[in-house]
């Protein structure tokens, strides 16, 4: 039986060209190795997931390589890169700063960069999680930082940049890695789900995205969940709303209908329902909101653009836009709005939402009289 390997380790990327949704950087890494201004020291910031950890292990490969290609990517066939991919490379040393935080740690780290690589032009030191350095050790880092000899390179790594001394980050040339964008990760987990024969759904695979909230490696943890509970056959959207306990987006489109027909009793049949299947009050209030702000999005074409779902998905959203006038969803917000911000201190959680519920069906009722009043007062005048 072989050995199951994560698809975040599986499908790691090697080199610059497959890192996704960070292009900003790996463009900006590759002329800086072709026209050899390589900085001493590097710093690598952004959120979870997004690839920090990879692009620094990337750039160090790649500095090594000897004999890159023309799009200044490493070759991954000469002896550097070989020893790099094998986890066999003296030139590539990796240090944990969340575990290795100590005084004690810098002073070693100090004393091994005072030697000159046996083989190749560079040393390079990847410190991950750099911001758990304590102030001591920052300090007894530092003046190696700032006069580093001519064979080192540092690559710190953090997901907390204000947390790392002034000092510190005067001598790094900084790089901010982005959340990646929720079509970059489910364009990805298409291209793993053909790699691995997997069929799938590619409003799945948007959900994943979404719920992966920008962190890459989230998404394929939560992609390899799907996979798992569905033996391996197939990525539907019914079974990863099922498993990650999302309320479908359905139950949203049919409220908005009972709202707009103005029936009280629909709508709190609905939300009964939601609640029997188990989900929390305060997420319909949170979903129903966003559901407004789709479908307010979908109003004027060249906002349209903004909602990421699917094509059918958008369809539907276009079709129950066109019923809904501005002024309701714009109110049905503002009340939505109100009720996020007042629920956790509601006694009675439940009947705050469906009191909520019942001024959104009274909502269309009340515009009409204000717009007939208004009318008349034109009329009048």
């Amino acid at each position: 039986m072989e050995n199951f390997v994560v698809s975040a380790r599986k499908y790691r990327p090697s080199d610059f060209k497959s890192v996704v949704g960070q292009s900003h950087i790996t463009t900006t890494l590759k002329n800086a190795i072709k026209n050899e201004h390589l900085a001493q020291a590097f710093l690598f910031c952004g959120p979870r997931g997004v690839g920090k950890t990879t692009c620094a292990r990337i750039l160090a490969k790649t500095i090594n390589c000897e004999d890159r290609l023309e799009n200044g990517e490493a070759c991954n066939a000469c002896s550097s890169c070989e020893a790099f991919n094998s986890n066999s490379s003296f030139n590539v040393h990796e240090l944990d700063a969340a575990s290795n935080n100590t005084v004690d740690d810098m002073r070693n780290l100090v004393e091994q960069v005072r030697y000159v690589p046996q083989r190749g032009k560079y040393k390079i030191y990847i410190i991950d999680e750099v911001h758990m350095l304590t102030t001591q050790a920052f300090n007894a880092f530092l003046k190696t930082l700032e006069e580093p000899p001519k064979h080192a390179i540092f690559i710190l790594a953090t997901t907390e940049k204000h947390k790392i001394i002034p000092t510190i980050l005067s001598r790094c040339q900084i790089f901010d890695f982005n959340r990646i964008q929720i079509q970059d990760i489910s364009q990805h987990l298409a291209y793993i789900s053909k790699e691995e024969d997997i069929d799938y759904e590619e409003e799945a695979l948007r959900l994943i995205a979404t719920k992966a909230d920008g962190a890459l490696r989230d998404a394929l943890s939560i992609f390899d969940l799907i996979v798992t509970f569905s033996a391996g056959k197939k990525v539907t959207y019914q079974e990863t709303i099922n498993n990650l306990h999302v309320l479908d987006y359905d139950y949203y489109f049919k409220v908005t209908d009972a709202l707009l027909e103005e029936s009280i009793s629909k709508s709190l049949l609905i939300f009964d329902e939601i609640l029997k299947k188990g989900f929390d009050g305060h997420n319909f209030l949170v979903g129903l909101s966003e559901h407004f702000r789709e479908l307010m999005v979908c109003k004027d074409p060249d906002t349209a653009q903004l909602l990421l779902v699917s094509e059918s998905a958008k369809n539907r959203y276009k079709d129950q836009s066109r019923q809904a006038s501005l002024s309701f969803l714009l109110s049905a917000l503002t009340i939505c709005n109100q009720a996020d911000m007042s629920y956790k201190t509601s006694k009675n959680q439940r009947l705050h939402v469906e009191l909520v519920l019942m001024k959104l069906a009274k909502l269309p009722h009340a515009i009409n009289l204000a717009s007939l009043a208004e009318d008349s007062s034109k009329k009048k005048a």
